[in-house]
């Protein structure tokens, strides 16, 4: 019996535990670029805005996606291209917004947009 028990609790400290839930975030923005400035968008997000973030604490990704077309539903009408940002947590994020990085990356960004064209929306990795 006891040959029994020692299995068990041996079993069960070798099973896989469940995750913890996650506390990452992504923000995903939708971005109205002039066509007229693709490539300065393209070449701002490589060269200054990916750099920029990249080095952040709690960063995990960044991705400048453009919109090809819809499979179910309808494009965004307002949108040809989605940034999506990633971090551990959204204070890591809000830390990265207030700071001097982020201030310098962003208006090279935001310089290729139509006027008053952004729509962010935050979600939780689950």
């Amino acid at each position: 019996m006891r040959r029994r028990t020692c299995l068990g609790l041996l079993a069960a400290a070798c099973a896989p535990t469940p995750a913890a839930p996650s506390a990452s975030i992504q923000l995903h923005v939708d971005l109205d670029v002039d066509p007229t400035r693709e490539a300065e968008l393209r070449a701002a997000f490589r060269q200054v805005f990916r750099p920029a973030i990249s080095k952040q604490p709690g960063f995990l990704e960044v991705r400048l996606l453009k919109v090809r077309g819809a499979v179910a539903g309808e494009p965004p009408r307002d949108a040809n291209y989605r940034l999506l940002i990633a971090f551990d947590s959204e204070q890591r994020r809000q830390a990265w917004v207030a700071g001097e990085d982020h201030q310098r990356a962003w208006p090279a960004i935001e310089k290729t947009l139509r006027p008053g064209r952004l729509r962010a929306v935050l979600y939780d990795v689950v």
